[in-house]
């Protein structure tokens, strides 16, 4: 049992984030947006915020400013596959 929990937080440590450059604000609050949407839900916070009193937007936007949030870009997979198919 406590090897199990000492895995599973190994695990969690082990977590690499390096997502991509953001390269225009409107990406950067369609991320927040999605990241919101997921603190809200439920999800845990990445940084050291009271979620009582900082809403789950700021708390999305700090977390992507810190380089927390793993995501990618999915617009710019499909034009280097659409490339590569030439």
């Amino acid at each position: 049992m406590v090897d199990e929990t000492q895995d599973e937080n190994e695990e969690i440590e082990a977590e690499v984030f390096d997502p991509p450059e953001i390269d225009s604000k409107y990406r950067m609050i369609i991320l927040a947006a999605q990241r919101s949407k997921q603190l809200q839900r439920g999800a845990d916070a990445r940084v050291d915020l009271d979620r009582r009193k900082v809403k789950p937007t700021r708390i999305a936007m700090k977390e992507i400013a810190e380089r927390k949030v793993n995501f990618k870009f999915t617009d710019q997979e499909e034009e280097n596959s659409a490339a590569a198919g030439k």
